[in-house]
């Protein structure tokens, strides 16, 4: 049973058009690189034939994959979304209380984190201590290196 993952439309059409690529220009590629290999001679001795016929059927398993991953794929709706609380796609603006230090993520998918640009998986350990709290409220994360203590300072979506 494939577990059902969130996307922002920006994140599915992502998953869309790899999808699409590995199909439409990767296999048709495999294809061809296995009938050059096959066309060089004895296929028991040919090395190149054996790596062509490996590279397919891990493209293969690739495409099996995400289109499992897309078919369980659901897109989120913001309108439904509560803004009072954090939640999938919130930004949130946070005070580390030790250092005073402030700092602004916004909550995505798994699939879609991306810490140089600020996005945070909502199944990382700050994301998930960071889920369901309101503005006021801080929030306190085990890490491996300890506990650290957040105060929510904002939470706002674009």
């Amino acid at each position: 049973m494939s577990k059902v993952s969130y996307y922002t439309a920006e994140g599915l059409k992502k998953l869309k058009d790899e999808l699409e690529h590995l199909k439409s220009v990767m296999r048709p590629k495999a294809s061809q690189d296995i009938a050059e290999a096959r066309d060089k001679g004895d296929l028991s001795e040919n090395a190149e034939y054996d790596a062509a016929k490996e590279a397919q059927g891990l493209l293969e398993m690739r495409i099996a994959k995400l289109e499992e991953v897309y078919s369980n794929a659901r897109l989120i709706d913001e309108s439904q979304l509560d803004v009072s609380k954090a939640l999938v796609l919130s930004n949130v603006t946070i005070k580390n209380q030790s250092n005073g230090m402030e700092m602004k993520y916004t909550l995505v998918a798994e699939s879609e984190a991306d810490l140089k640009t600020g996005k945070i998986s909502v199944t990382s350990p700050i994301g998930k201590g960071l889920l369901g709290k309101s503005v006021g409220e801080v929030a306190e994360i085990t890490v491996p290196n300890g506990v650290l203590k957040f105060e929510i300072l904002e939470i706002s979506r674009d």
